[in-house]
């Protein structure tokens, strides 16, 4: 399946520069603290990839473009592409409540994601080559999927030999102190964590309108 191997800040300038407002900035954080710091390709340029300057004027967006773009930025911000997003969506629909929260949720518990959530990697691209490398355990069994789907009651550990390197090294220093969601309990001294609960939208704070990818797929 293919994956967008290319630079991925033109992704974050492409969404700031069709932003609900003129001049907002719209950052998907694929690039983990980068993203935060001055070197972030959308606060040194608010244009959209392929023009030289940001233009003051913006074409009025149709609604149909408001639900492409959404969709676009949902898809890019958790690193799926087209074909597993309607996947996720067929599976959200069929779903008790909301669909758009049941899709979220179905995002959000990614292993790849908890991963990120748990701040054992600074990116959710950083958290999948992790996975890839069998770096973690899952139920006291190695996995190399990024797409697995945890479940409550779920565990999750860093393999012993892993946590002695300095990559995790740096890592734990990472995670030092960062917020973990309610719906994550990890602990700092054995490096293990556990699903607690599917999350909530409350719990969920990636920025994004799902009703608009709703409305997007049920045209």
């Amino acid at each position: 399946m293919a994956r967008y191997t290319g630079p991925v800040c033109r992704l974050c300038r492409r969404e700031s520069a069709s932003g609900a407002k003129p001049g907002e900035k719209v950052k998907l954080f694929l690039k983990g603290e980068r993203c935060l710091s001055k070197k972030c390709a959308v606060e040194r340029r608010t244009a959209a990839p392929g023009q030289k300057a940001a233009t003051k004027t913006r074409p009025k967006t149709s609604e149909f473009g408001r639900q492409l773009r959404e969709k676009q930025k949902m898809r890019r911000i958790y690193g799926v592409v087209e074909r597993q997003f309607e996947n996720y969506f067929r599976k959200a629909s069929a779903r008790k409540g909301q669909t758009g929260t049941a899709l979220l949720a179905l995002l959000e518990m990614r292993l790849d994601n908890v991963i990120y959530r748990l701040n054992l990697a600074t990116s959710r691209a950083q958290a999948r080559q992790l996975v890839r490398h069998r770096h973690f355990l899952l139920n006291g069994r190695r996995v190399n999927v990024p797409s697995l789907q945890v479940r409550p009651g779920d565990t999750l550990q860093v393999v012993p030999r892993s946590a002695s390197t300095t990559l995790f090294a740096s890592l734990f220093d990472y995670a030092k102190g960062r917020r973990v969601p309610g719906w994550l309990d990890y602990d700092e001294q054995t490096h293990t964590a556990k699903v607690v609960q599917v999350p909530t939208r409350a719990d969920i704070d990636t920025n994004v309108d799902e009703q608009l990818i709703v409305e997007y797929y049920s045209r």
